[in-house]
């Protein structure tokens, strides 16, 4: 496994390199680990593809925890009413564009065409939030909140493709459309970011006394107490799934979102002059 894990990192990094001095996405150079798998060189030992669901989801936690940490909430409500269409009108286009035109050109039926449509219009937070999260950096486009737009748009997309899919794929199967999915959809939005802002306040209180009472906490056990509980956040999605919908991405985003308030606003209040003398850091 370690050297499996070894081939991934080095040969990841070294495309994402080359790619970088060619003008390109880094993200077309750690596409080149494809020829790692089973399908063309199959150098990888097989215990790294079993887990290789379980790995994407912890990649796809950071930069959501990312994600939170640099997501502007003040620009995010000077955008408003935009930042909801984005989260469902950009995918309900596409999918009726493969309605309408998919059994004319690939031979399916409209059932089969929702489908496709479904699995294309998804948007892939691994790919948008860096992205975004650089144009928040170098400040192009942060005065109309575009980046933050986009950003939190491509998290909603995620929750309303992925029902969408579920019920194509019951109908293609014989089965029929649900309403109760489609309720679902704003009550795992509102219930996703209302777990996740507890969690965020959970963490932020429990550091918060833990320096109070001089039990300092070291930074890096703020990570890996952050992480946990992100990773506890995506986990509670699939147990409540027959019980209530919630949504783990934007739990996680909400989190970490609330962390960088808090944090911020106790640097504000003069808490936090610099890193010796409290429990946060402003950044």
């Amino acid at each position: 496994m370690l050297t499996s894990l070894a081939f991934i990192f080095l040969v990841g990094l070294s495309a994402a390199a080359i790619c970088k001095k060619l003008k390109l996405p880094r993200i077309i150079g750690m596409l080149v680990g494809i020829v790692l798998g089973p399908y063309v060189l199959d150098i990888l030992d097989s215990s790294i593809l079993s887990i290789s669901a379980d790995l994407r989801q912890m990649a796809l936690i950071i930069i959501l925890i990312k994600a939170g940490l640099s997501l502007n909430i003040g620009g995010l409500k000077k955008v408003g009413r935009p930042a909801v269409m984005m989260s469902f009108v950009p995918a309900s286009f596409e999918i009726l564009a493969f309605v309408i035109f998919a059994p004319f050109v690939l031979g399916v039926t409209r059932t089969e065409a929702a489908v496709m449509g479904a699995v294309l219009g998804a948007v892939s937070p691994a790919i948008v939030v860096p992205g975004m999260i650089r144009l928040m950096e170098t400040k192009y486009g942060t005065d109309k909140g575009i980046p933050q737009l986009i950003m939190t748009g491509a998290s909603c997309d995620d929750i309303f493709v992925i029902v969408l899919f579920s019920t194509f794929v019951s109908m293609a199967q014989g089965g029929s459309a649900n309403i109760r999915d489609f309720i679902n959809i704003p009550v795992s939005v509102v219930l996703g970011i209302i777990l996740g802002a507890a969690a965020g306040y959970f963490l932020c209180a429990f550091f918060e006394k833990a320096y109070e009472r001089k039990q300092y906490v070291r930074n890096s056990m703020k990570v890996l107490a952050v992480l946990g509980m992100a990773f506890m956040l995506m986990a509670i999605e699939p147990y409540l799934k027959n019980i209530v919908a919630v949504s783990g991405l934007l739990a996680v985003v909400s989190m970490a979102c609330v962390i960088k308030i808090k944090s911020a606003l106790l640097y504000q209040s003069g808490c936090l002059k610099n890193s010796e003398n409290c429990g946060w850091e402003p950044r």
